[in-house]
């Protein structure tokens, strides 16, 4: 779908969406155990429907009313056979598989998209390690035997979600076990939602100097759940109000432990001005200035920060963000590409991006790279913009926030549908 959007001022209340990373790791912990869960609100977004079917080919029976999940799960009990069809997540991929190995069950992985060039190299040799046979290292690839307890080692900056993996996993098995992590943790926050969920479906796992503990022989237990709003979504429409925009966003959890929850102190780093209250979260735009941002932390919120850091005075270092390259698409060069197309001053470095913001961008002609968040961002340089953005594959949204345009839309958003 290709979309000609125009400059606008988007203005109104918007309420956040589900938090797709906390629904991945809920609609998993339900389908791991005995009896009835309930999981809500569900965005019917691709990644969503990814997991959804994976589980199902692990036994696991769900029924979805409106935007709520009826997860009857299997427990710890083994399948012979199945197909876990990942579609584009690599949640799905990365936190299935070490699951699936877990309950011994011989079945088959596969992939879509950029999924099957997206590295899982470390991971799959741990568990071939562990007891797990693989057909392939590449995907598609049939997995067979079952994990085994005992010690995982491997690098903390490469992904979070193999360390999340085998958080879910590892509680599952006979023995105990320990995650030794051989450099910093990148993207923690990750992690620590992960930890959470599990502890609210009844699992223990231990942070230590170096990594995690987990016993073994847990049971997850069957839960009611609700997931909370997502900060990773409601970031281009805070981040929108930076560059001008009257949004007030509502749903977000202040207390949340999804790292993107960042997003609100670097707006105020940039000089914007931050108020929560009962009515929401509200960003006044002031006079932005360039600053410094380290992304090993918060990788998902470089694209659309690169588009505040093009609209702010100064210069913007991005840095720390070499893991973008391995995203849906490689986030660095599409950043850098989009926004050069609209006129921006950016350059591509190894680890990040250099910007040199202006009062306003003129325009022009880009592309989404496939990429969900690439396609958002740039709806919201548009609306900055002196002249019309064309945007080639805008459909990407539906990975994450498929209603994302009806959303920009009703808060003023002007497109129309090439």
């Amino acid at each position: 779908m290709d979309l000609l959007l125009q400059p606008c001022w988007l203005h109104g209340v918007i309420a956040a969406p589900p938090s797709k990373s906390a629904a991945h790791r809920a609609i998993l912990c339900a389908a791991l155990a005995d009896g009835l869960s309930e999981v809500s609100p569900i965005s019917p977004s691709d990644d969503m429907e990814a997991t959804i079917r994976a589980v199902q080919a692990l036994g696991t029976v769900i029924g979805w009313e409106d935007n709520r999940l009826k997860i009857t799960g299997t427990g710890s009990a083994p399948i012979d056979s199945g197909t876990l069809n990942c579609g584009e997540s690599g949640s799905t991929l990365r936190f299935l598989l070490p699951v699936a190995a877990a309950l011994g069950a011989n079945c088959s992985f596969t992939g879509t998209g950029r999924l099957p060039e997206r590295p899982i190299g470390t991971l799959t040799a741990l568990l071939s390690q562990n007891g797990i046979h693989f057909s392939s290292y590449q995907l598609p690839f049939n997995i067979s035997g079952k994990l085994k307890p005992g010690t995982y080692t491997l690098p903390g900056d490469i992904s979070s979600q193999f360390v999340s993996g085998l958080l879910f996993a590892l509680p599952l098995l006979e023995g105990d076990s320990e995650i030794i992590l051989t450099s910093p943790l990148q993207s923690k926050g990750y992690v620590d939602m992960t930890m959470d969920m599990l502890a609210r479906f009844g699992v223990l796992v231990y942070e230590t100097k170096t990594g995690y503990k987990t016993p073994g022989k847990q049971h997850y237990r069957a839960k009611k759940h609700q997931v909370e709003s997502d900060y990773s979504s409601a970031a281009f429409w805070l981040c929108a109000a930076a560059l001008g925009a009257d949004i007030t966003v509502q749903g977000l959890n202040s207390s949340s432990l999804q790292g993107d929850m960042a997003v609100l102190n670097v707006l105020k780093r940039f000089g914007a001005t931050v108020e929560e209250s009962e009515f929401g979260i509200k960003v006044t735009a002031n006079q932005l200035n360039g600053c410094v941002i380290d992304a090993a932390q918060i990788p998902d919120l470089v694209p659309i920060l690169a588009v505040v850091a093009s609209f702010a005075k100064g210069e913007t270092r991005i840095v720390g963000a070499q893991r973008l390259r391995i995203k849906e698409s490689d986030r660095l060069a599409a950043t850098n590409g989009c926004l050069q197309a609209l006129g921006a001053d950016i350059c591509e470095l190894p680890d990040g991006l250099i910007i040199h913001g202006k009062n306003s961008l003129p325009g022009g002609e880009t592309d989404s790279w496939n990429d969900h968040r690439m396609a958002m961002a740039m709806a919201i340089a548009s609306t900055r913009c002196q002249g019309s953005v064309t945007l080639h594959g805008a459909q990407a949204v539906k990975k994450s926030y498929p209603d994302f345009f009806e959303c920009f839309q009703s808060l003023g958003g002007n497109f129309q549908v090439l």
